[in-house]
């Protein structure tokens, strides 16, 4: 009798742009890096409904426009929807503004709008780092990065170096990730023995973790003697952002889209959402 075909997850793909070319395919590496810091800042100062709504409808048109296909989502895993529905349960309990009557006992929504809030937050910033991801190549990076720090270069910060350290950083995790599910598989494939005890138990699990944290530093040094021997070969680790990198008409558009979009869903937020909760209070 054979077991019945478990459905595989779907794992998290990042840093890897989808294949295919497209309109934000195109858009300069600086814009994007642009785009995110300006809802970033947004989101951080006016967290509220509007903004999150108008930044949720920006990273959904971005994918329409990506054909972002379905496959490059992750699977969502239950234990994840089970600590979502505690949260909420939990934060029912602070109470707060609205309150409904439900029979004899008056219950406030407003800790399990909060925390309704600060979820469609996370998951619209992941969803915004996600759409950078899945649409740029890892080279663009590092030379738009030198381009928006050259005004900095005038104080004395070395912009260069530290585009090359975030070009490396970003074209080492995805190897490394690579090397760290290898190594996971390997370890559950090795036959594990029969303990009486719980403590002997416990102290074969610490064995194992020792021995894949050395596998894991050991995969590590490696990788970057291999990268370092590529970068030298190459002309060394200056080349990397000395590429000609520059915005074009098309990178002007979208950002004037996304400050339009995002401003009106800021002045919604401070003058009609924000009229109608002070009302409410």
């Amino acid at each position: 009798m054979t077991a019945p075909n478990r459905k595989q997850r779907r794992p998290v793909v990042l840093l890897r742009p989808v294949p295919g070319n497209s309109v934000i395919h195109d858009l300069w590496a600086g814009t994007k890096l642009l785009v995110v810091a300006a809802i970033g800042l947004l989101l951080t100062f006016y967290p509220g409904w509007a903004p999150i709504a108008a930044v949720g409808v920006l990273v959904v048109a971005g994918a329409k426009l990506a054909r972002v296909p379905r496959g490059a989502l992750p699977s969502i895993p239950y234990w994840l929807w089970i600590l979502l529905f505690f949260g909420g349960l939990t934060a029912t309990f602070a109470g707060g503004s609205p309150v409904i009557d439900l029979g004899s006992v008056d219950v406030g929504l407003g800790g399990l709008f909060n925390f309704l809030r600060i979820t469609a937050l996370s998951i619209v910033l992941l969803g915004l780092g996600a759409m950078v991801s899945w649409t740029t190549n890892v080279a663009d990076i590092a030379p738009a990065v030198a381009t928006l720090g050259r005004p900095l270069r005038v104080l004395r910060v070395p912009v260069d170096d530290w585009a090359v350290a975030i070009a490396m950083s970003l074209r080492a995790f995805p190897m490394l990730i690579d090397e760290f599910r290898i190594l996971y598989a390997a370890r559950r494939l090795r036959p594990r023995q029969q303990l009486p005890t719980r403590r002997a138990r416990r102290r074969r699990w610490l064995i194992e973790v020792i021995d894949l944290l050395a596998a894991t530093i050991t995969v590590a040094l490696r990788r970057a003697d291999e990268m370092g021997d590529a970068i030298t070969a190459r002309g060394g680790a200056g080349q990397i952002s000395a590429a000609p990198s520059r915005p074009a008409r098309r990178d002007a558009i979208a950002f004037a889209v996304v400050l339009v979009v995002c401003g009106a869903a800021l002045a919604l937020e401070l003058t009609v959402l924000g009229s109608s909760s002070y009302k409410a209070s």
